[in-house]
Protein backbone atom coordinates (compact mmCIF):
# COMPACT_ATOMS: atom_id res chain seq x y z
CA UNK A 1 0.00 0.00 0.00
CA UNK A 2 2.87 2.36 0.34
CA UNK A 3 3.98 2.48 -2.95
CA UNK A 4 0.46 2.84 -4.24
CA UNK A 5 0.46 6.04 -1.37
CA UNK A 6 4.23 7.79 -2.90
CA UNK A 7 3.25 6.95 -5.81
CA UNK A 8 -0.36 8.90 -5.82
CA UNK A 9 1.21 11.73 -3.55
CA UNK A 10 4.16 12.28 -6.59
CA UNK A 11 0.63 12.46 -9.14
CA UNK A 12 2.47 9.78 -11.18
CA UNK A 13 0.34 6.80 -12.91
CA UNK A 14 1.13 3.66 -12.57
CA UNK A 15 2.12 3.49 -16.28
CA UNK A 16 4.77 6.13 -15.81
CA UNK A 17 5.92 4.57 -12.58
CA UNK A 18 6.36 1.20 -14.00
CA UNK A 19 8.04 2.69 -16.96
CA UNK A 20 10.72 4.63 -14.54
CA UNK A 21 11.16 2.08 -12.21
CA UNK A 22 11.59 -0.75 -15.62
CA UNK A 23 8.91 -3.14 -13.99
CA UNK A 24 6.19 -4.55 -15.62
CA UNK A 25 2.78 -2.48 -15.38
CA UNK A 26 1.48 -5.75 -13.74
CA UNK A 27 3.91 -6.05 -11.67
CA UNK A 28 3.08 -2.93 -10.12
CA UNK A 29 -0.26 -3.77 -9.50
CA UNK A 30 0.33 -6.79 -7.97
CA UNK A 31 2.62 -4.74 -5.69
CA UNK A 32 -0.08 -2.29 -5.13
CA UNK A 33 -2.83 -4.46 -4.04
CA UNK A 34 0.32 -6.26 -2.16
CA UNK A 35 1.63 -9.23 -3.70
CA UNK A 36 5.41 -9.94 -2.53
CA UNK A 37 8.16 -8.09 -4.83
CA UNK A 38 11.54 -9.03 -5.60
CA UNK A 39 14.18 -6.92 -3.65
CA UNK A 40 15.09 -5.59 -7.01
CA UNK A 41 11.66 -3.99 -8.08
CA UNK A 42 11.61 -3.01 -4.15
CA UNK A 43 14.80 -1.50 -5.16
CA UNK A 44 13.82 0.14 -8.09
CA UNK A 45 11.06 1.51 -7.06
CA UNK A 46 12.65 3.08 -3.67
CA UNK A 47 14.85 4.94 -6.42
CA UNK A 48 12.01 6.04 -8.49
CA UNK A 49 10.11 7.69 -5.57
CA UNK A 50 12.82 8.89 -3.73
CA UNK A 51 12.34 7.20 -0.03
CA UNK A 52 14.62 4.61 1.41
CA UNK A 53 14.55 0.96 0.49
CA UNK A 54 14.16 -0.14 3.93
CA UNK A 55 11.16 1.41 4.09
CA UNK A 56 9.34 -0.73 1.47
CA UNK A 57 11.49 -3.77 2.55
CA UNK A 58 9.60 -3.34 6.12
CA UNK A 59 6.45 -3.20 4.65
CA UNK A 60 6.89 -6.17 2.11
CA UNK A 61 8.22 -7.90 5.00
CA UNK A 62 5.17 -7.26 7.31
CA UNK A 63 2.54 -8.38 4.60
CA UNK A 64 4.97 -11.23 3.26
CA UNK A 65 3.60 -14.66 2.17
CA UNK A 66 5.67 -17.66 1.86
CA UNK A 67 3.17 -18.64 -1.25
CA UNK A 68 5.96 -18.29 -4.02
CA UNK A 69 9.10 -17.79 -2.38
CA UNK A 70 12.02 -19.05 -5.21
CA UNK A 71 10.60 -17.41 -8.46
CA UNK A 72 11.52 -14.89 -10.38
CA UNK A 73 8.69 -11.49 -10.70
CA UNK A 74 7.56 -13.06 -13.90
CA UNK A 75 6.53 -16.48 -13.25
CA UNK A 76 5.05 -14.73 -9.90
CA UNK A 77 3.26 -12.17 -12.18
CA UNK A 78 2.46 -15.36 -14.39
CA UNK A 79 0.80 -17.53 -11.80
CA UNK A 80 -1.12 -14.33 -10.04
CA UNK A 81 -2.77 -13.93 -13.23
CA UNK A 82 -3.54 -17.19 -13.57
CA UNK A 83 -4.79 -17.68 -10.21
CA UNK A 84 -7.21 -14.52 -11.17
CA UNK A 85 -8.37 -16.22 -13.86
CA UNK A 86 -9.13 -19.32 -12.15
CA UNK A 87 -10.97 -17.04 -9.78
CA UNK A 88 -13.08 -15.48 -12.22
CA UNK A 89 -13.99 -19.04 -13.92
CA UNK A 90 -15.17 -19.99 -10.75
CA UNK A 91 -17.67 -16.90 -10.38
CA UNK A 92 -18.62 -17.92 -13.50
CA UNK A 93 -19.62 -21.65 -12.78
CA UNK A 94 -21.20 -21.17 -10.02
CA UNK A 95 -23.21 -18.24 -11.27
CA UNK A 96 -24.72 -20.69 -14.27
CA UNK A 97 -24.93 -23.78 -11.42
CA UNK A 98 -27.09 -21.28 -9.18
CA UNK A 99 -29.08 -19.42 -11.91
CA UNK A 100 -30.39 -22.68 -13.51
CA UNK A 101 -31.11 -23.74 -9.70
CA UNK A 102 -32.99 -21.15 -9.54
CA UNK A 103 -34.49 -21.45 -13.26
CA UNK A 104 -35.76 -24.72 -12.28
CA UNK A 105 -37.63 -23.54 -8.95
CA UNK A 106 -38.84 -20.68 -10.43
CA UNK A 107 -40.60 -22.81 -13.54
CA UNK A 108 -41.71 -25.38 -11.29
CA UNK A 109 -43.31 -23.28 -8.53
CA UNK A 110 -44.69 -20.10 -10.42
CA UNK A 111 -44.33 -20.52 -14.30
CA UNK A 112 -46.41 -17.69 -15.11
CA UNK A 113 -43.91 -15.02 -13.37
CA UNK A 114 -39.92 -15.37 -14.17
CA UNK A 115 -38.85 -13.99 -10.69
CA UNK A 116 -35.23 -15.82 -11.62
CA UNK A 117 -34.18 -13.36 -14.03
CA UNK A 118 -33.94 -10.78 -11.82
CA UNK A 119 -31.06 -12.62 -9.88
CA UNK A 120 -29.80 -13.43 -13.13
CA UNK A 121 -29.56 -9.74 -14.07
CA UNK A 122 -28.03 -9.05 -10.98
CA UNK A 123 -25.87 -11.28 -10.33
CA UNK A 124 -24.48 -11.64 -14.09
CA UNK A 125 -23.77 -8.00 -13.98
CA UNK A 126 -20.98 -8.48 -11.24
CA UNK A 127 -19.87 -11.65 -13.22
CA UNK A 128 -19.10 -9.27 -16.42
CA UNK A 129 -17.32 -6.54 -13.68
CA UNK A 130 -15.28 -9.46 -12.85
CA UNK A 131 -14.37 -10.57 -16.12
CA UNK A 132 -13.73 -7.06 -17.12
CA UNK A 133 -11.13 -6.29 -14.56
CA UNK A 134 -9.47 -9.95 -14.56
CA UNK A 135 -8.84 -9.18 -18.17
CA UNK A 136 -8.09 -5.66 -17.82
CA UNK A 137 -10.34 -4.81 -20.82
CA UNK A 138 -12.22 -2.06 -18.45
CA UNK A 139 -10.58 -0.18 -15.58
CA UNK A 140 -13.67 2.07 -14.12
CA UNK A 141 -11.75 2.59 -11.06
CA UNK A 142 -8.08 3.55 -12.56
CA UNK A 143 -5.40 5.81 -11.47
CA UNK A 144 -7.47 9.20 -12.52
CA UNK A 145 -9.73 8.27 -9.90
CA UNK A 146 -7.78 7.31 -7.01
CA UNK A 147 -6.08 10.64 -7.49
CA UNK A 148 -9.42 12.29 -6.78
CA UNK A 149 -10.59 10.13 -4.05
CA UNK A 150 -6.83 10.71 -2.77
CA UNK A 151 -6.92 14.50 -2.93
CA UNK A 152 -10.75 14.68 -1.97
CA UNK A 153 -10.11 13.05 1.07
CA UNK A 154 -7.16 15.16 2.31
CA UNK A 155 -9.07 18.18 1.42
CA UNK A 156 -11.90 16.82 3.90
CA UNK A 157 -9.22 15.97 6.32
CA UNK A 158 -7.47 19.67 6.44
CA UNK A 159 -10.95 21.01 6.36
CA UNK A 160 -11.75 19.42 9.80
CA UNK A 161 -8.67 19.89 11.15
CA UNK A 162 -8.37 23.78 10.10
CA UNK A 163 -12.28 24.36 11.51
CA UNK A 164 -11.27 22.03 14.90
CA UNK A 165 -11.22 24.12 18.17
Amino acid sequence: MIVRKLRLERGLSQEQLASMAGVSVRTLQRIERGANPSAESLKCLAAVLDTDFSTLRKERDMTSSAEFPDLSDDERDAMEYVRDIRGFYIHAVQYVVVIAVLAAINLFTSPGYLWFLWAALGWGIGVACHGLDVFEIVNLFGDRWERRQVARRLARTRQNRNSAP
